[in-house]
């Protein structure tokens, strides 16, 4: 067994872990500890701790995908709810869609009794609105909301650099290998812009014959490059764990026009062999791992993209 999380899951896996242990299925797990994370405001880029869109509105996106059916359920852009990793977790058992989005998606959590949420911290929203006034003209300020919003977001390009997402890989005592993804997205976003986390191939991809991959960071390129289905389609191909992720950074790489940023890849093999690779970032990429033998979640750091580039890693653990 393994639970592999990124940065921020360090609320949760403790939890997820013990759940395992105790012989829960891989993505009962793992709802299980992303609610944690999401509940837990130091956590800045998910839940409470988020941050909200150029409205000053929070938008929330989940995932969870089940590797051994390859059923996935996941919602986006959704309000007032905390829980949307547990909400996404429903859409896959009990409706014949994978993905609800807005207002249909906070709908479906009111047939469900979710509460109604107030997920904006009054931090967060005197945070916004400082980083707002920067960058509008008294004109603007006057009008505001009722003034265009894509110059704003041209100027803020996200300054707090929240572009991080939650995201959970395991490896369950059935052998079952499953993903969950939570984030508030991309801080200062336009309304309406969904990243990754809830785009199956893009921000996550299980299939338990071969493993697992989840990205964080920026998600406008993972989404282009499908990077989570190249790590999972090149091992069903037979390629190692460390080739396939080296095939899936050259991806990233070979952009050159859109947005461009880092990229965090996350995977596991069907082995529970698992790496962690920092494509980009300039900020020091830290994660989570816990197996059995480990006994407690261990905080490591990142491959730089370049290392695994160039084979200067040590053997996969």
């Amino acid at each position: 067994m393994i639970v592999l999380g990124n940065s921020e899951s360090w609320p949760g896996i403790g939890t997820t872990a013990d759940q395992l242990q105790n012989g829960a299925h891989g993505l009962d797990a793992l709802v299980t500890g992303l609610s944690l994370v999401e509940a837990e405001t130091k956590v800045r880029s998910v839940g409470y701790g988020g941050w909200p869109n150029l409205l000053g509105n929070m938008e929330f996106d989940a995932s969870v995908m089940n590797g051994t059916t390859r059923d996935y359920g996941a919602v986006a852009g959704v309000p007032m709810t905390l829980e949307v990793t547990r909400l996404a977790k429903a859409v896959l058992d009990n409706l014949p869609h994978t993905m609800l989005v807005g207002e249909g998606a906070r709908r479906y959590a009111d047939e469900l009794g979710f509460a109604k949420d107030p997920t904006l911290l009054e931090h967060s929203k005197k945070v916004w609105w400082r980083k707002l006034e920067e960058v509008m003209s008294e004109e603007q300020k006057a009008a505001f909301p009722n003034t265009d919003l894509a110059p704003l977001t041209k100027a803020i390009t996200d300054p707090e650099k929240v572009r991080d997402t939650t995201v959970f890989l395991c490896k369950d005592g059935g052998n079952n290998i499953c993903t969950a993804t939570s984030t508030s997205g991309w801080a200062w976003k336009y309304p309406g812009r969904v990243g990754d986390s809830p785009i199956p191939g893009a921000g996550f991809y299980a299939d338990s014959r071969y493993g697992a991959a989840a990205c964080t960071h920026t998600g406008e390129m993972t989404m282009r490059c499908g990077t989570a289905r190249t790590v999972v389609l090149a091992m069903k191909l037979g390629i190692s764990l460390d080739d396939a992720l080296r095939l899936a950074i050259s991806e990233l790489q070979e952009l050159e026009s859109g947005y461009i940023g880092g990229v965090v890849i996350h995977a596991i093999d069907a082995a529970g062999k698992h790496r962690v690779v920092n494509v980009g970032c300039d900020e020091e990429i830290v994660y989570w791992v816990w197996t059995p033998e480990l006994g407690q979640p261990e905080k490591r750091n990142a491959l730089l993209a370049e290392d695994l580039l160039a084979g200067q890693v040590e053997a996969l653990s």
